[in-house]
């Protein structure tokens, strides 16, 4: 449900480090409600959570928002697009203060080319991500929708954020309607 990779943090945090008084990766803060990265739009930086937590989610044609994922500190932004020279695929909007690496586009394509380190984990993430993806389809489909929501609220609760009706709804495809014909059902 919440995404980390404390490998991929360690890496970054000594990359981080190791440069000499340059801004090739910054540290940028970010407050709760504050897209990171928008949909469609050209990418800035690559980027990792260092602190806080995010939702990634679709913008779809009619308005609706389908949140894919809830990522924590080491998890990777920015990257694909980066690979594939496309523009966002999705927008990363902060839940809470958020701080992050940024990584100069140039900096991080060097990386990929000469970083062995950088490439390994960079795999490891894209396999757990198709691992994640197919365990939440069949989660979807073995487990009714109240118990991922007793899952949600209990990451809320454990994490410390807030997590709006909307954002609930979006995370387990159902309208706001439902989620509080659920949630009366659960009192």
């Amino acid at each position: 449900m919440l995404r980390t990779n404390q490998t991929f943090l360690n890496y970054l945090d000594e990359l981080h480090k190791k440069q000499n008084r340059s801004d090739d990766i910054i540290v940028k803060p970010f407050s709760a409600g504050d897209k990171i990265l928008i949909q469609d739009h050209p990418l800035s930086h690559v980027m990792m959570i260092k602190e806080g937590i995010v939702k990634c989610f679709l913008a779809e044609e009619n308005g609706k928002e389908y949140i894919v994922e809830f990522l924590g500190s080491g998890e990777i932004i920015g990257e694909v697009e980066l690979i594939k020279n496309i523009n966002c695929l999705c927008s990363i909007e902060a839940l809470n203060e958020v701080k992050v690496y940024a990584v100069k586009i140039p900096v991080f394509k060097a990386l990929i080319k000469n970083d062995l380190a950088l490439n390994h984990l960079l795999l490891e993430s894209f396999a757990e991500r198709i691992i994640n993806t197919s365990s939440r389809a069949s989660y979807q489909q073995l487990y009714t929708v109240e118990h991922t929501l007793k899952q949600l609220l209990q990451m809320q609760a454990k994490q410390n954020i807030r997590i709006s009706k909307e954002d609930m709804a979006a995370y387990l495809g159902i309208t706001v309607r439902s989620l509080n014909r659920i949630l009366k059902d659960l009192k």
